[in-house]
């Protein structure tokens, strides 16, 4: 049984998959798992595999859901991209990270696409 949190973190993903595919991309994987973790959504823009993170917030009380992107996160979603690249054998291709923020308050919706929010980290 999923409780709240997790009902709107779904809720989030399902609209950033929407907002994607309207936007042109083509969704690749959801919720893609490693033994490292998991990457929200795996998509193709053009010619560059896109490892998305989503962030939905209801309220700023902690802030903006971009900034909930720390640099622990940013290293765990890198290990778990270049898994993917190397257990699907597309290390030579374009990749980037771009993060999908969801800010839903009153029953609105505003959605963002951060195109190349951060590089590959794994220091």
């Amino acid at each position: 049984m999923f409780n709240l949190k997790q009902k709107f973190g779904q809720y989030g993903e399902a609209l950033a998959t929407r907002y994607l595919k309207k936007q042109g991309y083509k969704i690749l994987c959801v919720n893609y798992r490693t033994p490292f973790g998991e990457i929200d959504i795996i998509a193709k823009d053009n010619d560059a595999i896109v490892f998305v993170e989503v962030k939905s917030r209801t309220t700023w009380a902690y802030g903006g859901p971009k900034y909930a992107v720390t640099p622990a996160k940013r290293k765990k979603i890198s290990i778990n991209a270049l898994h993917y690249l190397k257990s699907t054998d597309q290390m030579n291709v374009k990749a980037r990270f771009d993060v999908v923020t969801i800010f839903s308050a009153n029953c609105k919706a505003d959605v963002e696409i951060i195109k190349n929010a951060f590089e590959l980290t794994y220091t």
